[in-house]
């Protein structure tokens, strides 16, 4: 059974940089032990990533991640860096942003913390039915992304064989065979 309540003290904490989608600090802590450390964070807004499922296709987007020097496939997902959103609207925009989809119903799936080992940033998961085309608005930073339609044996066969490995989009498709499954019961 886990320990209730902060194991971790924050004694200090400083902003050591800031651009327009993030924020890194770092702080001086005291464990729950006595020992001293830092802990480095990296805070970015709330996110939201999009299942876009109709007639059994799904639409992923591929883009270049800068990261790992490697054009990735990917549910659609990202922020607005604007602070508090609504979730919805923000499933939405990205939608429209990255997929020019629209969607006649948005199920909420639940939330998931992006990478709590060191960045603090929400992920608010949607299923998207009754896609319809709309116009696409991507963002200078998406320039280069093209949008590819699969089956969903195939969506599956790419993750388990390695040409999707995005953690956002594995974690998103669990969510949704656990949601899907209680559905069905």
């Amino acid at each position: 059974m886990a320990k209730a309540g902060k194991s971790i003290t924050t004694v200090s904490s400083q902003e050591v940089y800031k651009n327009h989608w993030m924020r890194v600090r770092e702080d001086q802590i005291v464990r729950s032990n006595g020992k001293p450390g830092i802990y480095g964070v990296v805070e970015k807004d709330d996110s939201a990533i999009i299942l876009p499922i109709d007639q059994g296709k799904v639409w992923l987007v591929e883009q270049y991640r800068y990261t790992v020097e490697e054009r990735c496939l990917e549910l659609p997902q990202g922020g607005w860096e604007m602070g508090e959103v609504d979730a919805e609207d923000l499933a939405r925009g990205e939608l429209k942003e990255e997929l020019g989809l629209d969607a006649t119903e948005m199920t909420y799936l639940g939330c998931l913390w992006i990478a709590y080992g060191f960045t603090r940033q929400k992920q608010h998961v949607f299923l998207a039915q009754g896609l319809a085309e709309t116009e696409k608005d991507p963002d200078p930073e998406e320039h280069d992304l093209v949008v590819h339609t699969v089956t969903v044996e195939e969506f599956e066969a790419m993750m388990l064989d390695g040409r999707i490995r995005d953690n956002c989009t594995l974690s998103a498709w669990g969510l949704y065979l656990l949601w899907k499954q209680k559905q069905e019961k």
